[in-house]
């Protein structure tokens, strides 16, 4: 009983440690949605086009087409709501290969510009990130949540937050992987004592059937008792 009762508590513990890693750091689970704030292109690829389609892609995910970008040398500003918004969603320490690109109906799409897009890229308290390519388009993307992630990517030796925060990830990591350990050596010696007492239980029977035989049978250390 008190075995199981280990067994169980590691378990509870193992549950506890696990939510509580989940509610204090959702960042690095969860994704900062981006949207874009307006965009103007300086120039179009299509020569047989007069109205290019330009669209918004990263690699591993579908192409976001901007269905107003149609002139260049115009702004276009957008409120966030459109139906193909978002534009993408970006983790907090991983960095995503993206870019703008106008359809090409002959050879392989002409390219805006590529680059790594990541959560870090948006520092100033307005949430927004401004992408310049000379020649090419000038592109602002919204993004709120990007703010303190930026932050703390580029804040440097005053603000430790980032260390902090993978210093307690590797330490949750450490109490979880140890829990897990514990409660698995537990259940383990806890499964060997139940076989030994199952199997001392199987050979008392059996010598209790082989008592049982001798008595009928006569030849028992009783049988010559009157």
């Amino acid at each position: 009983m008190h075995m199981r009762w280990r067994v169980r508590s590691g378990v509870l513990i193992l549950f506890l440690l696990c939510s509580l890693f989940l509610g204090w750091f959702p960042g690095f689970i969860s994704a900062a949605t981006v949207t874009l704030d307006s965009i103007e292109i300086f120039k179009t690829h299509e020569l047989l086009s007069s109205e290019p389609t330009v669209y918004f892609h990263c690699k591993g995910e579908n192409k976001t087409v901007l269905p107003d970008v149609k002139k260049k040398h115009a702004l276009y500003a957008f409120k966030g709501e459109e139906s193909w918004q978002p534009l993408t969603k970006l983790p907090d320490m991983k960095c995503k290969r993206c870019g703008f690109y106008e359809e090409d109906r002959i050879k392989s799409d002409d390219v805006f510009d590529e680059w790594e897009f990541c959560a870090s890229d948006f520092t100033t308290p307005d949430g927004k990130y401004i992408h310049f390519k000379d020649k090419e388009l000038n592109a602002t993307f919204f993004c709120p949540e990007c703010v303190p992630l930026g932050s703390d990517h580029t804040s440097g030796p005053n603000n430790g937050g980032g260390g902090m925060h993978w210093a307690l990830v590797v330490v949750i990591s450490a109490l979880v992987s140890t829990v897990f350990v514990l409660g698995a050596v537990t259940a383990y010696k806890y499964w060997q004592r139940r076989k030994r007492e199952q199997e001392q239980a199987r050979f008392l029977r059996l010598f209790e059937d082989v008592d049982d035989m001798e008595d009928e049978l006569g030849i028992g250390p009783l049988s010559n008792v009157i």
